[in-house]
């Protein structure tokens, strides 16, 4: 590992890519510690430790929730519209023909995810400023309308700005920018979770620290296994006669990986999880049936059992989803055939293509039931210990630990290129 990093500050373009991330880290980090005014902070804390949702919202923004800072909103209402188009390609002939059209119709795609990022925003924080209005705490004191609308219009310029610093971080290739941002902002929060658990930790709770502590090595172990396991697939090469001289005729194999969506499925889950409940709020407070039907989910939410089941669901679901959408056996099966390349035993073009994409489903199953038992243990350990740290834990370390892998792994791929090129 340390000789890889030696490797990586010798090489110039890569040390430079390197400085400019961590620089572009520091840029969010301070702005997420620039509240709005008018906010008790104390208050927003106590509202965010006692409401589970919200707790993982503070997370997912990177903790800029708790400071009730100006990039508050982090970068959820950019992944939401995200998650949109994404659903959309898949049913809209014209964005299914432009993701077909390569580079130039994915710039195009992007830039409507852009656009939509920032109503998508608005109605975000409009739901928070109205949430924490509604709550006992008193977190939003003397709010006017004019103050009202200038946290909405800040927040959404802090969601705009950390979505241009995460492309900018992803055009690097150091890592995904926006996985990055939610990396930094669960590790600067690190030392704060263990000082309160040094704080609150007393001899009878040895045994559950201790639990939560093999959890916790338990999901890395896990995670990393889980994301560097692959299926190697054999693929023949048959020889070329090309005048007198003989080309081809080679062995090696297709590279499968069991978690090939890497932490985004998480990312997703949390994001769609954190709506519903929100989108109640708004109308829990009026009359009728939209009221009744507004409590009955935010109930429904609140309880442990069904959370966490949809969590799972959701995590198993999306894994599937982003899989299908990276990898295409179609493509590969295509490919494989114009380089005169076939699996042994497997005809080339549509049995390549069958023979891919099951042997890809039964990794996706291993691979997203894995991934959502690791994401729902901690609420099942929370539910037996009655510690809400472990909750929130899980969730953390899966994200840090899948987000530090993929670093390594786009490091060591630029390394190689480097090598190759000189």
């Amino acid at each position: 590992m340390w000789k890889k990093l030696s490797q990586a500050w010798h090489i110039k373009e890569l040390r430079n890519s390197i400085i400019f991330v961590l620089l572009m880290l520091v840029i969010f980090r301070v702005a997420a510690h620039i509240p709005v005014p008018g906010v008790d902070p104390q208050g927003l804390k106590q509202y965010l430790a006692g409401n589970q949702i919200l707790g993982l919202l503070n997370i997912f923004s990177g903790g800029t929730l708790e400071n009730f800072s100006i990039a508050m909103l982090g970068v959820a209402p950019y992944i939401t519209s995200s998650i949109i188009f994404q659903l959309l390609q898949m049913v809209v002939p014209r964005l299914e023909e432009l993701k077909k059209e390569g580079e130039s119709g994915q710039q195009k795609i992007q830039m409507w995810t852009r656009l939509a990022t920032i109503p998508l925003a608005v109605l975000q924080s409009f739901g928070l400023i109205k949430l924490l209005q509604s709550s006992q705490a008193n977190i939003l004191p003397n709010l006017t309308n004019f103050s009202f609308w200038s946290i909405i219009i800040t927040t959404t310029a802090g969601t705009v700005f950390l979505m241009w610093i995460g492309e900018l971080i992803t055009e690097k290739r150091i890592g995904n920018g926006i996985s990055l941002l939610i990396f930094a902002g669960i590790i600067a929060a690190l030392p704060r979770v263990l000082q309160t658990a040094a704080i609150n930790y007393s001899a009878q709770d040895f045994y559950t620290y201790l639990l939560f502590f093999g959890v916790a090595i338990g999901t890395i172990v896990g995670v990393v296994a889980i994301n560097e396991a692959q299926r190697n697939i054999p693929v023949n090469y048959a020889k070329r006669l090309i005048g007198s001289k003989s080309f081809g005729g080679s062995s090696s194999y297709l590279p499968l990986r069991i978690n090939t969506a890497g932490v985004i499925p998480i990312i997703f889950a949390i994001s769609l999880i954190l709506f519903p409940p929100m989108i109640a709020q708004f109308f829990v407070n009026g009359s009728g049936m939209l009221a009744t039907i507004s409590q009955f989910t935010i109930t429904l939410f609140n309880n442990q059992f069904f959370y966490s089941s949809a969590y799972f669901l959701l995590v198993f679901g999306f894994t599937y989803f982003y899989t299908a959408i990276i990898f295409q056996p179609e493509k590969v099966a295509e490919n494989l055939q114009r380089q005169g390349g076939f699996i042994p035993g497997i005809r080339p073009g549509k049995e390549t293509e069958q023979y891919l994409g099951k042997v890809m489903n039964r990794l996706v199953f291993s691979g997203a039931t894995f991934l959502g038992l690791i994401a729902v243990l901690p609420f099942i350990l929370q539910a037996a210990t009655g510690m809400q740290a472990l909750a929130v834990g899980g969730t953390s370390l899966l994200i840090v630990v899948s987000v530090a892998i993929d670093i390594a792994r786009q490091i060591e791929a630029q390394i190689t290129l480097h090598e190759y090129s000189s």
